[in-house]
């Protein structure tokens, strides 16, 4: 079935929902599969991530949206870092049942934020895409999310629309500067955080759609190739060291909160 709802279970016991969308026909499935996390505000029915995971699908990839515990609740505050975390790597296992050749994660907002969390301590993937990266608070410039990202070492697309008030671009280039060729960026013109265009823009939603999708499969066809469905190995000591130069300790698991 091109589309089906399912249970995620997690390992506290409790579950949550999600929607798999896949080709109905093996023979026409591009072994790429995304997992997209939503935003703090949404929950796995927004209509950006109703949209592009049924382009996806329609461009023979497999996607699975998922609702992150507190949405599954019917609540407003996100969960704990650490909940989220552990919700979205139960979607992960749950698609890597199906045994892509390829699997990438990612999503809109802090759906994406928290898979690059997942990545930068090494939870495997072939690639993150971004549906409106989170940077910065609204209308600020400080402080920047960004200091996870250097410990990721898949290729990453950012898509990024120009009147996005969580992510300015003259912040965010210095960032996919330092990334080097891991980072891409696609910007939507006139794009705001859910990528969404003024009517005076004079491009249709579907148009939008449609750019967002082609960008999607020219960075696939271009950096995310290989497979990644083990755990990245071991550094040697002096990479390892540094690596770890530069980049603060991570607060105990039990303390960290989202910004």
């Amino acid at each position: 079935m091109p589309e089906r709802a399912l249970s995620i279970p997690l390992p506290d016991g409790s579950a949550v929902s999600g929607v798999l969308h896949a080709p109905a026909a093996r023979a026409k499935r591009s072994g790429v599969a995304v997992v997209l996390g939503h935003g703090a505000g949404g929950d796995m029915h927004a209509q950006l991530l109703v949209d592009v995971a049924r382009g996806l699908k329609d461009r023979g990839h497999t996607a699975l949206r998922f609702n992150f515990p507190y949405k599954e609740l019917g609540r407003r505050a996100p969960d704990r870092p650490e909940k989220l975390e552990m919700a979205y790597e139960a979607a992960i296992a749950r698609l890597r049942k199906d045994k892509p050749e390829r699997l990438l994660i990612g999503g809109k907002s802090m759906g994406g934020r928290i898979a690059s969390l997942l990545a930068a301590r090494g939870v495997p993937c072939d690639g993150l895409v971004f549906l409106g990266y989170p940077l910065h608070p609204a209308g600020k410039r400080a402080p920047l999310r960004d200091k996870h990202l250097s410990a990721i070492e898949a290729p990453m697309l950012f898509l990024q629309g120009t009147r996005d008030p969580l992510c300015r671009l003259d912040l965010l280039r210095p960032v996919l500067k330092r990334l080097g060729a891991r980072a891409s960026l696609h910007v939507v013109e006139g794009g705001d955080h859910s990528l969404e265009l003024l009517k005076s823009a004079g491009r249709t939603a579907d148009i939008v759609l449609a750019e967002i999708l082609a960008a999607i499969d020219a960075w696939l066809a271009k950096h995310a190739s290989g497979r990644s469905d083990e755990p990245r190995p071991p550094e040697a000591g002096g990479a390892r060291r540094r690596r770890a130069a530069g980049r603060r300790p991570a607060a105990p698991r039990a303390a960290r909160r989202l910004p």
